[in-house]
């Protein structure tokens, strides 16, 4: 390996910086390195990573501990195998999943807006009584996930095929599950990774865009792409082989089985599905931020942004990313992916479009407002969720308009 090291060196490699952040924000230096990562750093520790000045590697290592090729500018390809610390594997997790206090925090989260169903209100004529009796099925490693109620449902334009479960116990012993291995999951996270993560919800995915494109500079084009039928293509033996380099417990496996393998892919509707489809692409969020070095890189659930001053890189990004989704996660790539000039186009991403010099709200969220207001069919929660949407872009006229009130209040405060 130091053989290795020292020849990249004098072939090219340029050492600008040791000791930096191998984290998801700006490069520390050019060859960086991190062994040791404070608490507050949720990206895996992976050692030195090395990069190229002003040219793409001609190697593409993959978190997979696989080879890779990868075509370089002057037509050359070489290999080079990935040695990557091991991870650290989580055991004795399943005692805490089936613990009545986990089993009780579980409901309370799990009814929220939902009190009105007519198990949550039998449920809470005994609540220990259902506690009791939800932690001897976990602990007998007897939990069956139940029946779907399957419906389509019109969702952004599209038709999607929902899955429906009943309360109790299996939204309860979803919650159980995520109350207990999140912590865990949150770790594999890159920090530009939004969507079901608490505290990065659209509006920080929002806000970290904005920022990112103040460097104009290095944010001239957009690659922009998403994944064909995400969630009903998860395959389950490779999800559960990714779960696996973080849960070492084999009760929690089992039951993470149970509901994995309860339906093809991963079901829409689940509470646990929202974890586990963004977990899928964690270590394929890494690859790109770690080996091919990008730097303003973001992804909501399978909707994935690049940024870049250099459009021809951008390209050949497009191209590895379909390599690692096909090979390694057996994904494929929407055909309508497309690189960009951002000024031009704008970047259509989270219910915004977004430009070097402003921010707009995507047209259909508009159209479908006023056409809300123009029926009668608002109410005030609805005007507030749609205020909610318009305040975090340019929309002075808009907002004017339909929100007076709402504008001076926020000016106020």
């Amino acid at each position: 390996m130091k053989i290795t090291v020292i020849a990249l060196m004098f072939a090219g490699w340029q050492v600008t910086n040791w000791g930096g952040n191998l984290n998801n924000e700006a490069n520390a230096g050019l060859w960086y390195a991190n062994f040791n990562n404070s608490s507050g750093n949720t990206n895996a520790n992976i050692g030195a990573q090395l990069s190229l000045k002003d040219t793409y590697p001609d190697v593409i290592t993959l978190p997979l501990g696989k080879k890779h090729k990868f075509q370089n500018s002057t037509g050359n390809a070489s290999e080079r195998s990935v040695n990557l610390k091991q991870m650290k594997r989580e055991n004795n997790l399943y005692e805490s999943i089936c613990s009545l206090g986990n089993i009780e925090q579980a409901f309370h989260n799990a009814k929220k807006g939902k009190r009105h169903y007519s198990e949550v209100k039998e449920i809470e004529k005994n609540p220990q009584k259902y506690f009791q009796k939800l932690q001897n099925i976990l602990q007998s490693c007897s939990f069956k996930n139940s029946e779907y109620h399957i419906f389509t449902k019109q969702c952004s334009g599209k038709t999607r095929e929902i899955y429906k479960l009943p309360f109790y116990p299996d939204r309860i012993v979803h919650h159980c599950i995520v109350q207990v291995l999140a912590p865990i999951w949150l770790k594999v996270f890159v920090r530009n990774t939004f969507s079901t993560i608490p505290k990065r919800g659209i509006h920080d995915g929002v806000n970290r865009i904005r920022e990112s494109l103040k460097d104009v500079k290095n944010t001239t084009y957009c690659l922009k792409m998403d994944i064909k039928k995400y969630y009903p293509s998860i395959d389950h033996s490779i999800l559960k082989d990714l779960l696996e380099r973080k849960i070492k417990d084999k009760k929690v496996m089992f039951l993470l089985s149970e509901i994995i393998d309860s339906a093809p892919g991963i079901p829409i509707g689940n509470y646990l599905s929202q974890w586990l489809g963004n977990y899928y692409l964690a270590f394929f969020d890494h690859y790109v931020k770690e080996q091919l070095q990008v730097k303003y890189y973001f992804r909501y659930c399978d909707d994935l942004v690049y940024l870049h001053s250099d459009k021809n890189l951008l390209w050949q990004i497009k191209s590895e990313c379909g390599k690692y989704l096909s090979e390694h996660l057996n994904l494929q790539l929407k055909g309508n992916y497309q690189v960009f000039p951002i000024d031009i186009h704008g970047i259509d991403f989270l219910g915004y479009r977004f430009y070097h010099t402003h921010t707009l709200v995507r047209k259909t969220i508009v159209a479908e407002f006023k056409r809300k207001v123009k029926n009668e069919k608002t109410t005030p929660q609805i005007q507030s969720a749609y205020w909610g949407w318009f305040k975090h872009a340019n929309t002075f006229n808009l907002t004017s308009k339909y929100f007076e009130h709402e504008r001076i209040q926020s000016k106020a405060s």
